[in-house]
């Protein structure tokens, strides 16, 4: 009955045992897997900040770059204002010397008497529709003007007045007529050595046709540039 009693209680205890060895393994086991998959959680953050790290960084990097980028622009359009300025005040104080010149130039002519004129026009072979460079017919012309003008050995004072038909802005005429005047005045300076302060020009544009520009013909004749000589 002792022996019965003895093998009961053993094989009780055996039973009882074996679960909590199994319980205890288990644990072990999910433990370490927990740890295995936090060290991975943690290894894959401390490469997510170094990431982010190294993307701050880039950041402000470009931050800086961004930045002088910024001032260098800043400064050009400084310098750009200032050079605008600049051209501004020597380009108004070009306009009132020559405001002064064309004025002491006019008064001039105005003082003087007229010997003869000189008309370079279109329908006469001259200047073409909307050019301003001189045709070789237009030189000749010049040139017989000045041999006569040595000959005669006077003071003389020369005005050049540019002239155009209609066509076009009142604004583009008086630039293109003024073109030619300075055509002319270029040659006689570069040609034949008159001096700049013996000549004055200027442009009337459409102002002053000498007839109306209803036909081709007409029109042809109101392109023209008209020296007059003054003594």
């Amino acid at each position: 009955m002792s022996k019965s009693l003895f093998a009961a209680s053993m094989l009780a205890l055996t039973v009882a045992v074996a679960p909590a060895c199994a319980t205890k393994k288990f644990v072990r086991t999910e433990v370490g897997n927990v740890n295995t998959k936090v060290d991975t959680v943690a290894t894959s953050l401390e490469q997510t900040q170094e990431r982010t790290r190294q993307n701050e960084t880039r950041i402000g990097a470009v931050d800086a770059k961004a930045e002088a980028a910024g001032k260098s622009a800043e400064a050009a359009n400084t310098a750009a204002a200032n050079a605008k300025t600049a051209a501004d005040a020597a380009a108004a104080r070009a306009d009132a010397v020559g405001g002064r010149v064309d004025t002491v130039s006019a008064e001039v002519a105005a003082t003087r008497k007229l010997i003869y004129e000189v008309t370079l026009s279109e329908d006469q072979g001259n200047f073409k529709f909307g050019q301003t460079s001189l045709p070789d017919e237009a030189k000749g012309r010049l040139d017989q003007m000045v041999s006569q003008l040595k000959g005669e050995q006077k003071n003389v004072f020369i005005e050049i007045e540019g002239h155009t038909d209609n066509v076009g802005s009142a604004e583009l005429n008086e630039r293109l007529g003024m073109e030619r005047a300075e055509a002319v005045k270029r040659y006689l300076y570069e040609q034949h050595q008159v001096p700049l302060h013996k000549i004055n020009v200027i442009s009337y544009g459409e102002a002053k046709p000498v007839t109306d520009n209803k036909t081709r013909d007409n029109r042809a004749q109101n392109r023209r540039v008209v020296i007059r000589i003054l003594s």
